[in-house]
């Protein structure tokens, strides 16, 4: 079929939109599907595709497309699928995809724009070498071999099935006091699940304060009915009547508001949809932390006087998708822990904060310390972070191993 703009009889479907062609065993997407002017949303998961179509960047208004289930041949392409946006896999296939070498990863290219954007409109306009040097943020590894007292999380065999997925590390050295730095590290959070996370479908986070943890951790499964919490802001409840009373207010906000979204946690609902059990962090007490995808607990929330973290990541699709979050997590962190350093705010005569807050002291490094994963005979199945963790923010990120 012609290109656009050229001379030639007019595109089949011009108007065109939306196409599902799911679980439909289509081995092969043609060079014409450029032709689909109109096309805004593609779904071709769990189909028998080995290769993508560079011609699929050139859809003019394509936004929205989901590729996972398909065996690719370029495996890069295929972690791409199940951990990126779209945006970022069409600018790969673009680039010319697999040995062309100019796709160094065009996820992160759109991350880098978005976090040099944010730094031009934090740092006003200042000469670009300061906002260069600002951007490079010290993270300290301390290695497990290092710690005397190592945190390690176990894994149950019940997980597999429900949500396969988890990667955790503890985070020391985070500054929260002054001003508005825990709102600002909130709403990245929920930026994070919004973005990165693809609104929790590919992956969960849950932040704790270390201090509030009684370890070891198990990551487990527990029936709906027999998996209590107490959510954030709320008493303790059973999982199975957390989500009746969640659904109970999602009908709540469709009628008063007159539309079909729904915000906060309800519209994490339809995750949990078809599980005879859900997954859950529990402490050494017994206690459920964290109910991914929903909430984690009341008990090891965030505070204003939080400084040492306990970082947990999860997913249904992978365990890469886990590390590609953690990572952003991490220097998203490390970012705004280097603005609440950089700008006094609202601490008045704090003398704690006026203290952290000088000149010398910006460049101190968070100090990152390895967290254990391992099955029920404690065997390591997941390290963070590994020697080749944080590579994909090493353009903002200086890692002292």
């Amino acid at each position: 079929l012609p290109p656009a703009g050229s001379a030639g009889p007019p595109a089949p479907f011009p108007l065109l939109s939306r196409l599902d062609a799911a679980d439909n065993e289509v081995a092969e997407l043609g060079t014409d599907i450029a032709a689909l002017p109109a096309l805004k949303s593609l779904d071709v998961a769990n189909n028998q595709l080995r290769e993508l179509p560079a011609a699929l960047a050139d859809c003019p208004r394509l936004k929205e497309a989901n590729f996972r289930g398909n065996q690719l041949r370029d495996k890069r392409l295929e972690k791409m699928v199940n951990g990126c946006q779209t945006k970022a896999i069409l600018e790969y296939l673009r680039a010319g995809g697999r040995g062309k070498g100019k796709a160094e990863s065009a996820r992160e290219e759109v991350r880098k724009k978005k976090r040099e954007k944010q730094q031009k409109k934090d740092s006003g306009d200042g000469e670009q070498d300061e906002v260069e040097e600002a951007s490079k943020l010290l993270v300290k590894v301390l290695h497990v071999s290092e710690n005397p007292v190592p945190l390690v999380v176990k894994v149950s065999l019940g997980v597999k099935d429900v949500r396969a997925f988890i990667v955790c590390c503890v985070l020391k050295g985070v500054n929260l006091k002054p001003g508005n730095a825990l709102k600002r590290f909130l709403s990245m959070q929920t930026k994070l699940h919004e973005d990165i996370c693809e609104k929790r479908t590919a992956a969960t986070i849950a932040t704790h304060d270390l201090q509030l943890i009684k370890a070891p951790l198990i990551y487990d499964v527990q029936p709906p009915d027999e998996l209590k919490i107490m959510p954030l802001g709320r008493k303790e409840i059973k999982a199975k009547d957390l989500l009746r009373q969640l659904q109970s207010e999602a009908e709540e906000q469709r009628k008063q508001k007159k539309r079909q979204n729904v915000s906060g946690l309800h519209k994490y609902l339809q995750l949990l949809d078809g599980k005879d059990s859900y997954p859950c962090l529990v402490d050494a007490e017994g206690a459920v932390i964290s109910f991914p995808p929903i909430t984690n607990s009341e008990k090891t929330k965030i505070r204003k006087e939080t400084r040492d973290l306990f970082l947990e990541v999860t997913s249904n699709t992978s365990l890469q998708i886990c590390k590609d979050v953690m990572d952003t997590l991490i220097l998203k962190i490390a970012e705004l822990n280097r603005f609440t350093l950089e700008n006094k705010e609202g601490s008045g005569s704090d003398m704690e904060s006026d203290a952290l807050s000088g000149p010398g002291n910006l460049n101190l490094p968070l100090v990152v310390e390895q967290v254990r994963v391992v099955d029920t005979d404690g065997n390591l199945k997941v390290l963070y972070p590994s020697k080749t963790d944080l590579a994909t923010v090493s353009s903002l990120l200086t890692v002292i191993r």
